[in-house]
């Protein structure tokens, strides 16, 4: 039998990169999902499609996660197609570059809203949703080795991972009475669209493989294999952890 058989997890920003890998992995697993993105675009459709390919049920929900007029939207379509919510994978994110001197008010605002705040939102309508149906339940924020260690030219986004990371262990805590758990990955340097302009320079590229001792780059399944560790009934006695999957670059 499949390990996440029936479940239904919620991925936000899940149209591509780390979100699509956790999605196909919790899909393969047998977890519907629903799949979100900040607009309307064809990769959330084609996400969908896999999945189902995978036959589990998923469906595309639009919703800007730092606004909470869209959470809530999000969490009640959810619950309306599936009946109920099991996992929440916090992975929707932005990285806006700038030191503290040449960053804007409102890219610093606009970092913090999308990395920060979105999680605050989301979890606080599913973990209402999950009290609600009283079986417990799963919550993993994708946060960021750059929330445990600093990274010149991106300070709006190491406080903001920061700041994720710090919030999974306070929410841990508020929700363990409930029986659901709050868990964090930490990413190193995965391959996505996010990192790709990175990637493209030589010099920063060579850089972050010498830093990472594996000897390879990270890739969304990678995550999706962590996230579906941590969704598991078998990790229940682990929460307001920072699980760190980032090639040894924090071991250094």
């Amino acid at each position: 039998m499949k390990r996440l058989q029936d479940k239904v997890a919620i991925v936000t920003g899940s149209d591509r990169g780390i979100g699509k890998g956790i999605a196909i992995a919790f899909a393969k697993e047998g977890c519907n999902v629903v799949v979100n993105s900040h607009k309307s675009n064809k990769e959330g459709g084609e996400v969908v499609n896999e999945i189902k390919k995978l036959v589990s049920d998923a469906i595309f929900i639009v919703a800007d996660v730092s606004k909470e007029r869209d959470v809530r939207n999000l969490v009640d379509k959810a619950v309306k197609k599936f009946g109920k919510l099991d996992i929440l994978v916090n992975n929707a994110g932005i990285l806006v570059s700038g030191t503290v001197t040449t960053l804007t008010e409102k890219d610093w605002d606009r970092q913090l809203d999308v990395n920060l705040k979105g999680v605050f939102l989301c979890t606080k309508y599913v973990v209402q949703q999950m009290i609600k149906q009283g079986k417990g339940g799963r919550i993993i924020n994708i946060s960021s080795i750059a929330g445990l260690v600093g990274f010149p030219g991106i300070s709006a986004y190491c406080a903001s991972k920061g700041g994720v990371t710090e919030l999974t262990r306070e929410v841990a805590l508020d929700c363990a009475k409930y029986g659901i758990t709050v868990n964090a990955i930490d990413p190193g340097v995965i391959v996505t669209d996010m990192t790709k302009t990175m990637l493209e320079d030589a010099a920063t590229r060579k850089m972050m493989m010498e830093n990472t001792p594996v000897g390879r780059f990270g890739q969304p399944e990678d995550i999706g294999n962590a996230a579906v560790f941590l969704a598991l009934d078998a990790s229940s006695f682990i929460t307001g952890h920072n699980l760190v999957v980032d090639g040894g670059w924090t071991a250094r």
